[in-house]
């Protein structure tokens, strides 16, 4: 029971620090968009932290690089 325990507060706590990681990632994406493209141009809102993490989110999936070895 106690390595039950043991196992998912480690499975909880790693799944928390993504989380974290993955926010605090997202604040320069935020940061950039808020100040730098909001004044630059008209009709562009503000964006949050949950908006800018799906903006990266996306871009991660639609620029993922892929890096192959050839074998010779």
């Amino acid at each position: 029971m106690n390595q039950i325990t043991v196992a998912l507060g480690t499975f909880v706590g790693m799944i928390l620090a993504l989380v974290l990681v993955s926010f605090l990632l997202a604040w320069p994406v935020m940061e950039l968009w808020n100040g730098c493209l909001v004044p630059a141009t008209t009709g562009i809102n503000q964006i949050g932290w949950l908006q800018a993490w799906g903006i990266q989110f996306l871009f991660g999936i639609l620029f993922k690089t892929r890096i192959s070895k050839k074998k010779d």
